[in-house]
């Protein structure tokens, strides 16, 4: 089996403990207006790899990851290659590797043979790192072209796994940095107890416009500024339960 690759970045310090060995995947069901790799929202025209070749390259660096480190499997969304990944998991496992999920969670079905399929992935998957990208369905609906009702579903499936995550929210003024949202994905998160082990608050940036510009995508964000580091620190307290609105 092959997964079709988009890049691979060998020291990874921002997704998951430790150093990492990251694998981002091409295809994403999702169209999110901040999206800093819109280049991967295709399914087509990666690069075609198999897991043991990228586990012979990843173990090349594997004295660097220290021992919290490993590889983080992101995208697009990996999830739409689901049988891919658990196949590189469980391979990696095998191998003794760290591996931890970066998803948006947008593909998760209780459809009997791909939650089967799902249940397997998290079976050899030692961390979540789950987005959310906006607590409320209408909102969400317009902010990425899809529904949040499944996402909600599959991290509190997750949670009653006991499957450990840690909780990504992108903060972006005007849309996700008001009040009511923020407590309102701040009782969510608590609603999934001890299986989140961290909440990142993440602030929205402009650094991936000139790919919306060169694949000649309007940007939908024009003119919305990042957040002060002050609006992302009072998010964070908001988020991690520290700060009561």
């Amino acid at each position: 089996m092959q997964g079709n690759i988009h890049s691979i970045e060998s020291f990874g310090s921002a997704d998951g403990p430790g150093v990492r060995f990251l694998i981002f995947l091409k295809g994403c069901p999702m169209r999110c207006a901040y999206c800093h790799n819109p280049d991967t929202w295709a399914g087509k025209g990666g690069e075609l790899r198999g897991a043991d070749e990228l586990l012979d390259q990843a173990e090349r660096y594997r004295s660097y990851w220290g021992p919290e480190g490993g590889i983080t499997v992101s995208g697009g969304e990996a999830l739409c290659q689901l049988d891919f990944v658990l196949e590189l998991f469980r391979k990696a496992h095998a191998r003794g590797i760290n591996t931890c999920l970066d998803t948006s969670l947008a593909p998760f079905t209780r459809e009997p043979a791909w939650l089967q399929k799902f249940d397997q992935l998290m079976d050899d998957c030692d961390l979540v790192m789950a987005d959310i990208k906006h607590i409320d369905p209408a909102e969400h609906l317009a902010l990425t072209g899809r529904g949040n009702e499944n996402i909600l579903d599959c991290l509190r499936y997750l949670a009653q796994r006991e499957q450990p995550l840690w909780i990504r929210h992108v903060l972006v003024p005007g849309v996700t940095d008001v009040d009511d949202y923020l407590r309102r994905t701040r009782d969510f998160i608590a609603g999934l107890g001890d299986a989140v082990k961290r909440v990142e608050v993440l602030p929205y940036h402009t650094l991936g416009v000139f790919k919306w510009e060169e694949l000649g995508i309007p940007y939908r964000l024009e003119g919305v500024e990042p957040p002060t580091p002050e609006r992302t620190a009072r998010a964070q307290q908001i988020l991690r339960g520290e700060l009561e609105i």
